[in-house]
């Protein structure tokens, strides 16, 4: 029984692909042999990040791309395809944080993660999805969360995000069974991302190495996951290793749901 984890002759389209999870995806899907199309609205690391794909003797295509604005994922889309004659797999990973209770969120901000983490997704599951059927099938993974799954403090907005997207999962699943595309979803806990990084100099300049092992320590395993292991299981999930798959929450979260204190 070979296990291949091969994307060979796959096209993938990955949102927010500039740096963290994304960039690990896109690195990860392209070593696997697909063809790795970078969404991203960030033009800097976008670009910096196809061409050091590119650089591996991989196929990458950065596509500057705001997901909260349809017009622009599909313009995106249309770009995409003037190179590439099919997609076969879409990962809905672009997403924004924020933290704040139900009283301290403000409308804007509210208004802005939904936009979009939520909105981001509808618009490309709506334009994607039509050109995975007319093709015969495919595979949609998305970025939700645990705080789609576990009480968070001060994580309002970004918990009803995330549930949003772990809910518009089970719909697409079951939506297109017919049309042959498997749709799951990964809820990781805290990640070592750029944004970690961000968030902890500035809140925490003077205390920063004792704020990142408090965040740490939150998982049970005493770290946070880093990226390339989140694109790992994003590779699985969307090979045909995992084509019985579909409709699923994969919690990688180093034992906080079940083994926290």
């Amino acid at each position: 029984m070979a296990v291949s984890l091969s994307l060979e002759n796959k096209t993938a389209i990955i949102t927010g692909a500039g740096k963290g999870i994304g960039l690990a995806i896109a690195e990860t899907f392209a070593e696997a042999g697909a063809r790795v199309i970078l969404f991203d609205l960030d033009e800097e690391s976008g670009e910096e990040a196809a061409v050091a794909i590119r650089e591996t003797g991989a196929r990458a295509t950065f596509v500057k791309t705001d997901v909260s604005d349809q017009g622009s994922v599909k313009a995106s889309l249309a770009t995409a395809l003037t190179t590439h004659d099919r997609i076969d797999i879409l990962v809905n990973n672009a997403g924004i944080a924020h933290i704040g209770t139900a009283v301290t969120t403000e409308e804007e901000d509210f208004d802005r993660v939904l936009r979009v983490n939520v909105k981001g997704v509808y618009n490309c599951l709506h334009l994607v999805l039509p050109h995975l059927i007319q093709k015969g099938g495919g595979v949609v993974l998305n970025m939700s969360s645990v705080a789609s799954v576990a009480g968070l403090p001060d994580r309002f907005a970004y918990s009803t995000s995330k549930g949003a997207v772990h809910t518009m999962t089970l719909a697409v699943a079951a939506d297109h069974l017919k049309d042959k595309i498997r749709c799951n979803c990964i809820c990781p806990a805290r990640v070592h991302t750029p944004f970690v990084d961000g968030y902890l100099d500035k809140n925490y300049p003077d205390n920063r190495d004792e704020m990142f092992q408090k965040l740490s320590e939150a998982q049970p395993v005493g770290r946070m996951a880093q990226p390339s292991e989140i694109a790992k299981l994003a590779l699985y999930l969307c090979s045909e290793d995992a084509d019985f798959i579909t409709g699923q929450a994969y919690e990688i979260d180093g034992g906080y749901m079940n083994l926290r204190d």
